[in-house]
């Protein structure tokens, strides 16, 4: 399970490196912008909400223990 949010981490900051590149990129030297910004952000959404499930999922499976301070105390 570690190395499933490790690799979502990773992966939901690579599509944010890669918005930040065609942000700065795209619509230079007279070429016109494109959406690929657009496109890197929806997939850091949609990583971001993968991540979640996964992990909503593997409590409900008892793979992971919430550790920490306890409800009602």
């Amino acid at each position: 399970m570690k190395y499933l949010v490790l690799l979502a981490f990773v992966a939901i900051i690579g599509s944010l490196g890669s918005a930040l590149y065609f942000m700065m990129r795209d619509g230079q030297d007279g070429k016109p912008k494109t959406s690929n910004m657009a496109r890197a952000l929806a997939f850091r959404v949609g990583f971001s909400i993968l991540l979640f499930l996964c992990i909503l999922i593997a409590w409900k499976m008892g793979w992971i223990q919430p550790t920490g301070i306890r409800a009602g105390q």
